[in-house]
Formats: C-alpha cells, structure tokens, sequence
C-alpha cells in the first residue's frame, strides 16, 4: 500500500468531524478488534475528491468488530445497545454495529450468497463487493490512524470500482448502480 496514498485518506479522515467523533467514541469503548469501514470511510474520499461535503450520501457509519466468544444475537445485541447508548443523535441512529464473528450467520439469507467464517474484522474486507469500499480505520489510543486495505487504495484515489478479484457477487450491478447515482464521476468496470 502506498504511503502517499495512506496519507491522503489519513487527512481525508483526520478533515472529517462526524467521522472523527465516530472513531473517538468507539475507541472509547475499546470493542475486541474493531472498525469503522465501507461506506463512512470511502465516502467522504470520494466527496473530497469530487469537492462534495465530507458527509454527503453517508447514510451510516458500519463499526464492526470481532469477538468469537459468543456467536448469539443476544450478545450482538448487548454491544449493539452499549454503543447506541454512547452516541448522541443523530450518530446514534447511524452507527451499525455488527460482530463480523456471526456475519456467517446471517449473510445468505440476506444477500443470497454463502459466506464462510471469518477470522477477523480486517477479513470481512476482503469480501466487499469491490475494492473501493474495502477499506476500514481504527483511531488508536495514541490518536494513530490504523488502516485496512487488503486490496489497497489505488482504486479508492482512482475513484475506479471493479469486482473483487476473490470474489465476483450478483450484487455488483445494483451497489455500482447506486453508487454511480452518487458519484457520476465513478468509473465503473464490469468486466
């Protein structure tokens, strides 16, 4: 992965005040493995680079996390309510916390595709439906910005959204389609 480019997005994130308390809340809640991805973090690179407000189109911020201790929705649902309970409106309404220990569960009957465990919250990464959106962070204690991308950020500062080379979902189409509606300006391959 590019230092220049980890830079870039380090700044994009860093500019960006809803995500920046977003990030600060919930590494005060020191959640097992945890990030913030997908949408709250390609997002507002994409509106940078289009000179859009950072927060234009976010609709959520997906915090996920890892724990394998416990694979029921109660305990989903504890974690899901702990971190409600520390964001204010409107973050609260728009904060999606999800163990990535369970998605297994849940998947395909949602989405219509199997999916296998996985072994940790960066892992759920490299399944996105696109390289584009498969890029996390986590703020540290030390104000540090962690950052995943197993597929790295070429195609985000691109803004050039492909199937995942390990993995070609039936939802392509329709999250390009929306996406595009978004961000004319997205170059979209479907090949």
């Amino acid at each position: 992965m590019s230092g220049e480019l980890e830079a870039r997005l380090d700044a994009i994130v860093r500019g960006s005040p809803s995500l920046m308390h977003a990030l600060a809340r919930a590494r005060d809640l020191d959640l097992p493995d945890w990030l913030i991805f997908s949408g709250a973090i390609y997002q507002p690179v994409l509106n940078h680079l289009t000179g859009r407000e950072p927060d234009y189109g976010i609709k959520d911020y997906d915090l996920g996390y890892f724990d394998a201790s416990d694979l029921s929705y109660e305990a989903e649902d504890a974690v899901i309510r702990r971190v409600a309970a520390a964001f204010e409106p409107p973050l609260r309404e728009m904060v999606e916390v999800r163990n990535q220990a369970r998605v297994h569960v849940w998947f395909e009957g949602h989405f219509g595709e199997p999916y296998a465990p996985l072994g940790s919250c960066a892992e759920a990464l490299t399944r996105f439906v696109s390289p584009v959106f498969a890029v996390a962070v986590r703020l540290d204690a030390d104000d540090a910005m962690t950052i995943q991308a197993p597929f790295g950020l070429d195609d985000l500062f691109a803004m050039r959204m492909r199937y995942n080379p390990n993995r070609r979902s039936p939802n392509f189409g329709s999250v390009a389609e929306r996406a595009k509606a978004r961000w004319p300006e997205l170059e979209v391959i479907a090949d």
